[in-house]
């Protein structure tokens, strides 16, 4: 199994090459090359989070903690709340993350369980397509993207190292397997997880319908002004 200083390494190299996809060729600004960049570097941490070492824990909740609270900014001013309103929310959802999420997952999960799993990628990058209110569903997809290729990365990269190569012999470990995969062993935890990815699927169908990208409803897209415009100009007929 990868080291957490090699995931780290790995995460954050593939996140500068993602950041600088998004500015050339995606075409967005260096803002949002430093955003997917320190994503895809935190994805490539999060399956660490049923980690039985305390370190790897320690770290990524007090960076989780940090991190969800400032995406989740853009939404809570959008909603009209007041800064104190903000400020109230940021501070209870640091504490939330900080100190009784380790909690929860340490009770809950297993090392190499269904957090090391397919579907808790989606996961993560469902959380954060709809944590970051931008009215930009593209540069929130972007997001999401550079979040889910960082804890993709995790996975592999253990895979990789439960291959066992000794000479010209080739064997897997016993963990070969436990990451990149979509069930575990455990029903309990198929179903959580499972039923988890589904109430979130069901979340971005009903940000969609509510705010619908153009044409995401009808099947055609949604005239501009300017052809609106054009439809009540007559053209002359040339003799």
């Amino acid at each position: 199994m990868a080291g957490f200083r090699m995931h780290v390494t790995v995460s954050t190299a593939l996140g500068i090459a993602y950041g600088a996809a998004t500015v050339r060729p995606m075409g967005f600004g260096p803002e949002t090359a430093v955003l997917a960049t320190g994503l895809t570097a935190v994805g490539g941490m999060l399956p660490d989070l049923d980690s039985d070492s305390g370190r790897p824990v320690r770290e990524l909740t007090s960076l989780a903690a940090v991190v969800a609270p400032i995406m989740l900014v853009p939404r809570l001013i959008h909603a009209g709340l007041s800064h104190e309103g903000v400020l109230a929310v940021l501070m209870a959802l640091y504490l939330i993350v900080r100190y009784c999420l380790p909690q929860v997952i340490g009770r809950l999960s297993v090392h190499r369980g269904m957090y090391h799993s397919i579907p808790a990628m989606l996961i993560a990058g469902l959380i954060v397509y709809l944590e970051y209110g931008s009215p930009d569903r593209h540069l929130r997809i972007v997001l999401a993207v550079g979040v889910m290729l960082g804890f993709l990365s995790h996975l592999v990269l253990d895979e990789i190292y439960s291959v066992d190569i000794n000479g010209i012999r080739i064997k897997l470990k016993s963990s070969a397997g436990s990451a990149v995969k979509l069930f575990s062993e455990s029903w309990g935890a198929n179903l959580a997880c499972y039923a988890m990815l589904g109430v979130l699927l069901f979340l971005v169908w009903v940000d969609l319908e509510q705010n619908p990208p153009a044409g995401w409803l009808t099947g055609h897209p949604v005239a501009t002004v300017e052809n609106e415009h054009l439809k009540h100009v007559r053209i002359p007929r040339t003799p």
